[in-house]
């Protein structure tokens, strides 16, 4: 046997038989391009839903249709009724939320967006709250209601639920959680190794940053959605002043001690005053007009 022939066979060894080295890379090197890809895909759905929203004048993205948008809110309405005790069995009231929630929307570019709104009062006479579903269904705590003192009032309140409607926060949330959940996923595919216990702190920062990110997207939501409703009320004849009235409002219900639930993804009132004002002053720059409902 030859040299050649040595050095044949050993190639041919180092090829069947991979050193442990070559061996624990391989996986690896699966795992990480697999987490491109799964990053590729993410990237590419959400940066493909853009559209543009004629009443905030804004780009966004949004992975559902409007359609969607009102079956999942029809689809999820009875369940977070339930979640408040029900609707409450007061016609008078239902009435009342119906008239200015109507009004609003009527009088306002909400009623242009397509979207048939429905509003509810929920028989909860202990937590302040109000929140929208995607697609116009709109609901308001008893707790809440019976703490404002105005039309006006409850005219903010609702035209701020319909701003989020209007902006479509809900399926801009949706489409930021799905991007959120492919790039965490790529960053937990790549850097997890089963054989090493300690990625495990690694691939769970990524989970913790996904979270922060929709937390933060959220609370900008909710400013859009108060310069909306002052927008939206005072097209409808209400005082957008009663905005502030009703942070200061929501704010007393708290007693010093735990926030109003509605608090509990909004802002804080303090911080939503000065963009409250703001609003109004972009509105109205001479200031607000004589006349308007209180």
């Amino acid at each position: 046997m030859n040299a050649r022939d040595i050095f044949s066979r050993q190639n041919l060894g180092q090829r069947a038989f991979p050193s442990p080295s070559s061996q624990r890379s391989g996986p690896g090197k699966t795992r990480l391009i697999l987490a491109l890809v799964v990053a590729g895909i993410a990237l590419f759905s959400f940066f493909n839903s853009k559209s543009f929203n004629p009443v905030t004048g804004e780009d966004q993205y949004v992975s559902i249709t409007p359609e969607q948008e009102i079956a999942l809110g029809l689809q999820a309405a009875p369940s977070m009724a339930q979640e408040y005790g029900g609707l409450l069995q007061d016609e008078q009231a239902q009435a009342l939320v119906t008239r200015i929630g109507k009004t609003v929307v009527r009088r306002s570019p909400a009623g242009q967006s397509g979207y048939p709104f429905e509003f509810h009062v929920l028989a909860d006479p202990q937590t302040v709250n109000a929140f929208a579903l995607p697609g116009g269904q709109i609901f308001i705590t008893a707790a809440l209601l019976s703490r404002l003192e105005t039309e006006g009032q409850i005219a903010g309140v609702l035209g701020h639920e319909v701003g989020h409607v209007v902006g479509r926060h809900g399926a801009e949330h949706l489409a930021k959680e799905e991007l959120t959940q492919g790039l965490t996923g790529s960053v937990l595919l790549a850097t997890f190794d089963p054989d090493n216990p300690g990625s495990y702190g690694t691939a769970q920062m990524a989970v913790i940053v996904g979270s922060l990110i929709n937390r933060k997207y959220g609370r900008e939501d909710e400013l859009e959605s108060d310069r909306l409703g002052v927008r939206f009320m005072a097209d409808a004849g209400y005082d957008p002043r009663g905005m502030i009235r009703v942070m200061e409002i929501l704010n007393d219900a708290s007693g010093g001690g735990r926030p109003a639930e509605f608090f509990s993804t909004h802002p804080n009132p303090e911080n939503r005053v000065a963009a409250i004002n703001d609003a109004i002053a972009s509105q109205y720059p001479e200031g607000v007009p004589a006349g308007m409902t209180p």
